[in-house]
């Protein structure tokens, strides 16, 4: 399943596939200092690997900020996994001074692509 506002096909400057079979995808995705994403979706469930961390801010399709990570209590620590939930349409830009770099193990099987949530947890 991969549509126009899937993460690879609309942000495909900032997310790589590094694996992908029936089962999960694997995505490399990296940010670098002041740039942001282009609007796009992650319909699938998954673990963030932490590579490198930085501040970002989250905006919906509106520029609403959905979340803005200097006021999380932790920030995750490189070599850390994160769960993260499907996250519907948003962009996300690097406001810190570091690359943000993940890589996304996103699992497909018994998730619905229409069980977007509004507030998930990554890029």
């Amino acid at each position: 399943m991969l549509d126009s506002l899937d993460a690879v096909a609309a942000s495909v400057k900032h997310h790589k596939v590094l694996l992908e079979n029936d089962q999960i995808r694997v995505l490399e995705t990296i940010i670098k200092p002041g740039e942001e994403t282009a609007l796009h979706t992650h319909v699938w469930p998954g673990y963030l690997y932490v590579l490198s961390w930085s501040d970002f801010e989250r905006f919906d399709e509106h520029r609403n900020v959905m979340m803005d990570s200097s006021r999380l209590e932790t920030t995750p620590q490189p070599g850390t996994a994160v769960w993260s939930a499907p996250l519907g349409l948003h962009s996300l830009r690097n406001v810190g001074q570091h690359n943000i770099h993940v890589i996304m193990t996103e699992f497909k099987r018994g998730y619905a692509p229409d069980a977007l949530e509004p507030n998930g947890s990554h890029s």
